[in-house]
C-alpha cells in the first residue's frame, strides 16, 4: 500500500513539475504568418535571460494579422500579443477590454507601396485600382479601407488578400494587384525577392503609431510583474538589435531556427535578414513619436489616429486613447541601463 501511495505521489510530483515547466514558456501572438528577423528582440531576450525574475522564454505564435491577435487575447487563448491599434478600437464595442501597455513600433509601419515603374504616383491614383493585403484580418486591410474612404473611393478600390513575402511579390509582379497595403518588413521581404518598390507619400500617416503589446485589463491587474518583464526584455532586446543588426539576425536564427531562409547561401540569407531588420529598426526609434522611453505611448498621436479612423468609419464610435493605451508600466519597464547592452552588442561575435 505504501509503495502505491509513493508511486502516486511521485506521479503527482512529475505532473506538477511539468506544469511549472509549461509556465516557463510564455506564448505571445505575433501578428503575421511569417516570423522574420523583426522578431529579434524576443530571440535576444530569450538567449540572454532578460525576462528577469519572471524567468520565462517567449514562444511566438504566428497569426494571420492584428485582428486575430486581438481576438486571441480577448478569448484568453493568449495572454499577450503585438497588434496594431485599429482592431483593438474596432473590437472594443464587442466587449474586449484590453490596453496597449508598450508601444513597440513608434513609427507607422504601414503604407501603400507600388512597383517602382508603376504609373501610380499619388493616393488619388489608386481610384479604380486593386490593393493587395496580407489577409483581410491584417492591420494593412484596415489601413487600406481608411485610405479608400478618405479618397471617397470605397466602392472603386478593391482590397484583395494576397498573402505575404514571395507570394505577394509574385502576385504584384504578375499584375494581379496594382498596389500593396502591407508594412515595413514585408516590403523588405518583397524587395529581397527581386521586386523593386516605391512608397506613395501619405503625410497623414507619418505620426500615427503602429503595434504594441496588449493585455486584457483584468489580466494586467493579476500579472503586472509579468507584463513588465515582457516589456523590459523586449526593450533590452531592441537596444541590442539596433546596436548590432547582424548579431541580432544570427541570434534570431539560433533561437528561432525556422526564421533562417532555405535555398539561399548563408551570406545572402544574412544580408536579406539584416535588410528586413533595418526596415523595422527605423520604426523602433523613439524620435518617430517624440517619446523618451522604450515602449512609451504618445496619447496625442494615438488619439489623432483613433479620430482619423472614426472619421473614415473604420471605427463606429468615438474612443479615447486612454481607454486603449496606458503608460502605467513604462517607468518599471525602463528600469535598466542601455549602455552595457550596447557594449555587449558591439562586442558580440558569432
Amino acid at each position: 500500500m505504501k509503495s502505491k501511495i509513493g508511486l502516486i505521489a511521485a506521479l503527482l510530483a512529475c505532473l506538477a513539475a511539468g506544469s511549472v515547466r509549461a509556465e516557463d514558456t510564455l506564448r505571445v501572438g505575433f501578428c503575421a504568418k511569417t516570423i522574420t528577423s523583426a522578431a529579434a528582440p524576443f530571440a535576444i531576450a530569450n538567449q540572454f535571460g532578460w525576462f528577469g525574475k519572471s524567468d520565462f522564454k517567449v514562444e511566438l505564435v504566428p497569426l494571420s494579422g492584428s485582428v486575430d491577435c486581438v481576438k486571441y487575447v480577448g478569448t484568453g487563448e493568449l495572454r499577450y500579443s503585438l497588434p496594431s491599434v485599429e482592431p483593438l478600437g474596432v473590437l472594443r464595442p464587442q466587449g474586449i477590454r484590453a490596453k496597449i501597455f508598450y508601444t513597440a513600433y513608434q513609427g507607422n509601419i504601414y503604407g501603400i507601396d507600388v512597383p517602382a515603374a508603376s504609373p501610380i504616383k499619388t493616393l488619388q491614383d489608386l481610384k479604380g485600382k486593386k490593393i493587395g493585403v496580407a489577409s483581410m484580418g491584417s492591420g494593412g486591410a484596415l489601413v487600406a479601407r481608411a485610405i479608400a474612404a478618405n479618397l471617397g473611393a470605397s466602392d472603386s478600390i478593391a482590397i484583395i488578400a494576397i498573402g505575404e513575402g514571395a507570394q505577394a511579390a509574385a502576385l504584384l509582379h504578375g499584375n494581379q494587384v496594382d498596389a500593396l497595403s502591407l508594412y515595413d518588413t514585408q516590403y523588405a521581404l518583397i524587395e529581397n525577392a527581386g521586386v523593386a518598390l516605391r512608397q506613395i507619400a501619405n503625410p497623414d500617416f507619418d505620426r500615427f503609431p503602429s503595434n504594441g503589446f496588449i493585455v486584457l485589463d483584468d489580466v494586467l491587474a493579476k500579472h503586472r510583474d509579468e507584463a513588465v518583464a515582457l516589456g523590459r526584455g523586449y526593450a533590452m532586446g531592441t537596444v541590442f538589435a539596433m546596436a548590432n543588426p547582424e548579431a541580432a539576425a544570427r541570434i534570431n536564427w539560433q533561437v528561432f531556427p525556422y526564421t533562417k531562409a532555405t535555398g539561399k547561401d548563408e551570406a545572402t540569407a544574412l544580408n536579406d535578414d539584416v535588410k528586413t531588420l533595418e526596415a523595422r529598426i527605423a520604426n523602433w526609434k523613439l524620435d518617430k513619436a517624440g517619446v523618451k522611453n522604450w515602449g512609451e505611448s504618445s496619447l496625442v498621436n494615438y488619439q489623432a489616429y483613433l479620430d482619423f479612423l472614426l472619421k473614415w468609419e473604420v471605427l463606429k464610435e468615438p474612443i479615447k486613447a486612454s481607454d486603449v493605451v496606458t503608460n502605467d508600466l513604462i517607468g518599471d519597464i525602463n528600469a535598466f541601463d542601455p549602455a552595457p547592452i550596447v557594449a555587449q552588442a558591439k562586442a558580440w561575435k558569432p
